[in-house]
This record gives structure tokens, sequence and C-alpha cells, in this order.
């Protein structure tokens, strides 16, 4: 069922209010009133959609994680988790980052406080942990499940901050052959995950 085309329109317009605030301010001190004044709707409005400007803030990383999950996911699914047969025009997670650029900007400036990072970390890691499974390395003793959903979701997250602090003047192509050639060096994990395709299919 398609949503409300006037709910979508009033959470976009508070969105953006709340991206242009966070620009000049930080989170605690933005207020509902103000929010809204920008927004240029009522607080009537707004209490039908949001509790407070803390909610706000948490429905905009929900939006920006699932596009960025479907972004993750995408190549993985269409070569069947086979992640040798990714083909860099497949890749596009840059192109998500790049619709969502000014989110970016405040996440990852240094100047803003690290509990916007860690609230995106534990977004992000939250989805990572849906794509592994304990299956996949099950037989694999030495291998700590939490330990490698930490260390793919800060892989995925350091690309991203390499690309923000030049700039984001490289170019997708560029980077999604990057990220080709550093998937295909030899990685403990990926011959894990064949062993284990082997396993299953004997």
């Amino acid at each position: 069922m398609k949503k409300d085309l006037r709910i979508v329109k009033t959470q976009a317009s508070l969105r953006h209010a709340l991206l242009a605030l966070l620009k000049t301010k930080p989170l605690e001190a933005i207020t509902i009133a103000e929010l809204c004044r920008l927004a240029n709707i009522n607080r009537g409005t707004f209490y039908l959609h949001y509790k407070d400007v803390h909610d706000v803030f948490k429905h905009y990383l929900e939006v920006i994680v699932n596009d960025l999950k479907q972004s993750y996911e995408e190549p993985i699914f269409k070569t069947n988790y086979n992640i040798e047969n990714i083909q860099a025009d497949m890749i596009k997670i840059f192109h998500h980052v790049k619709k969502y650029q000014d989110f970016y900007q405040i996440i990852f400036d240094e100047r803003i406080p690290m509990m916007y990072y860690y609230l995106f970390f534990d977004t992000v890691r939250s989805f990572m942990k849906d794509s592994l499974t304990n299956e996949i390395f099950i037989k694999e003793q030495a291998i700590d499940i939490d330990y490698l959903i930490s260390y793919q979701t800060n892989a995925i997250i350091g690309i991203i901050i390499e690309w923000h602090k030049e700039g984001y003047k490289t170019s997708f192509q560029e980077l999604n052959q990057q990220l080709i050639a550093i998937l295909s060096i030899h990685s403990p994990f990926r011959e894990r995950m064949k062993e284990d395709e082997i396993w299953k299919k004997s």
C-alpha cells in the first residue's frame, strides 16, 4: 500500500529542516519550535509524526541506513553471494553516499559530537549483522561473530570516511574499481566462506 503523499511530504520537510539546522548547531540545541518554523508546519502536525527532535533524527537515520543497506546488498544478491563475481558497475554504495552527501558531511565532521557517529555505526552494524550468519562460521571456533561484524562495519564506514576527507572528489567509477581490488585481496573470511560452500554442496 502506498504511503499518503502528505505524510511523505511533511516528514521530508522536517528532515530537510533538521539537516539545515544541524549545520549550525548540535541536535540537543534544536527546538521543536524552530524545526517547525523552518519546515513550515505547525506543532500539532509535528506531534502527529514525531514525539521530539531526536525522533526526527532517528527516523532520518533509518531512512538513510535502509538505503545504504539496499545499496550494499544489491551486488551481493545479483551474484548470489559470490563476491568474486561482483563487477564494478554493480556497486551502488558511493551513489548512495553522494545522494545523502549533506548528511554524511555532518556525521563525519570533526567538530560534530561523536554520538552521531556512534549512532550511525550501531545502526549500520545492525544490518551488517543481518547480512552475516553464524552458520557460515560455525566450524571456525577462532572467529567471534561480533568482532567480525564490527570489522566489516568499520571497513565500509572507513571507505566512506576516506572519501569524505578528500571532499568526495574521486569518481564513482574509480571508487568502485578500488573496492573491487580490495575485495580481491586474499582474506581468511572469504576462504572460510568458499570452504563452507564446498562443504554444503558435498
